[in-house]
């Protein structure tokens, strides 16, 4: 009778234990997988870059980074996912809350400046370095700039006295930054739109002539210098009321698209008319529009597009 209790009690000790495992195994968390951030597309030379998401379409691989999309146009060696990274632990109960207190603020979102070679430099909500230039944000628009044009990136300081002067742009010398702004004012012409233009048209210098005879900071046409009552195209004042007056032209001429005023300003309203009110198909002008486009801001780019310009934006 003895050995029956005994083998009684083992089945019943045996049954309880098998009980705390399953019942300890139905208490364990199940660990789903890390999230999908984003991907790291290496090329065939080894250059490596990140973005949202990519596709493929035929024998081609297209991606997106931010609002931008792009076709790869070199050889892919691997395509590898970014995953999302834990978020760190909570700080402990033991600090206290003077310690907190007394930490300094992130400035994960404060703006950055990005400094150009001409001297001019402007600012944009974050910045990704990369080896052959840097990728920006600025108005949830990414824009890649090659790093020869690039002195250097700084993250502004709170409060500041350079935060609190400047506007999100300026050409290194404040009379010019003046007469930008009072121009684009005084002609209803977005000032960030007439300093992208005079950037790209002259760097900044007054002096500035072109091989077709263009001249001063936005190189003026000597024929619409004329027209314009230019005297002095080598002027600052008059070279960019001049300019900035000009652009409120094909502004008015165009509707206010900014692409068509951009492709004019480049290659002559007379060109713009021709082909239909479309961007010409120069190759210089596609440039000049995508580049200024870019930086202003344009959005509506249609993937595929042999020239890959800004479709019509009214600002």
């Amino acid at each position: 009778m003895c050995g029956q209790w005994k083998q009684i009690t083992l089945a019943l000790f045996l049954c309880s234990l098998s009980a705390i495992a399953v019942n300890a195994q139905k208490q364990q968390p199940t660990q789903t997988p890390p999230k999908i951030t984003g991907h790291t597309i290496t090329l065939d030379d080894g250059y490596s870059f990140q973005v949202d998401e990519f596709w493929k379409q035929g024998d081609e691989i297209w991606y997106r980074k931010g609002n931008i999309t792009q076709r790869v146009s070199q050889p892919v060696k691997s395509i590898k996912p970014i995953y999302e990274q834990p978020k760190p632990e909570p700080p402990q109960a033991t600090k206290t809350a003077k310690t907190v207190a007394s930490e300094p603020a992130k400035t994960a979102n404060t703006p950055v400046w990005i400094y150009l070679v001409d001297g001019a430099k402007f600012r944009v909500d974050e910045v990704q370095e990369a080896p052959d230039g840097a990728w920006y944000s600025r108005n949830n628009v990414s824009i890649f700039l090659a790093r020869e044009r690039i002195v250097r990136i700084e993250r502004e300081v709170p409060g500041s006295p350079e935060a609190r002067r400047n506007s999100g742009w300026t050409s290194g010398t404040p009379a010019l930054d003046q007469l930008i702004r009072s121009n684009g004012e005084r002609f209803g012409i977005d000032p960030y739109l007439v300093f992208l233009v005079i950037e790209k048209e002259s760097r900044f210098h007054p002096r500035a002539v072109s091989p077709k005879g263009a001249m001063g900071l936005m190189q003026l046409m000597p024929g619409t210098a004329r027209r314009l009552g230019v005297r002095k195209p080598f002027d600052a004042a008059e070279n960019i009321r001049a300019g900035t007056q000009y652009m409120r032209e094909l502004m008015d001429l165009f509707g206010g698209k900014v692409d068509l005023v951009l492709a004019s300003y480049n290659a002559g309203e007379g060109a713009v008319l021709k082909y239909g009110r479309n961007v010409p198909p120069y190759r210089e002008t596609r440039d000049y529009v995508k580049t200024i486009g870019k930086r202003y801001g344009l959005t509506g780019r249609q993937p595929g597009t042999e020239n890959d310009v800004p479709a019509p934006q009214q600002r």
